[in-house]
């Protein structure tokens, strides 16, 4: 699934383990997440870091990079993030 197709309300698991909720459309580099961590929290995360998006009950999708956000990893990688 690419980025683009995730949706407000749309339940994802964070790379590092963490589940949350999308709080917009997925449009940009760093999209807004209702993320369930240590605290419940609202703020902005990586969209490289979105590793899996539920479709539906008990599916799960894997989330796909366009070109131009694989180099946005790159270069958010190089400065030592």
């Amino acid at each position: 699934m690419l980025t683009k197709d995730i949706k407000k309300g749309m339940r994802v698991q964070l790379r590092n383990g963490w589940f949350g909720t999308m709080a917009e459309n997925c449009r940009t580099n760093t999209p807004m997440v209702t993320v369930e961590g240590y605290e419940t929290e609202t703020g902005s995360v990586y969209v490289f870091d979105i590793a899996r998006v539920q479709i539906r009950d008990n599916y799960w999708a894997c989330v796909e990079l366009t070109d131009r956000q694989q180099k946005f990893r790159e270069q958010v990688k190089a400065m030592g993030f």
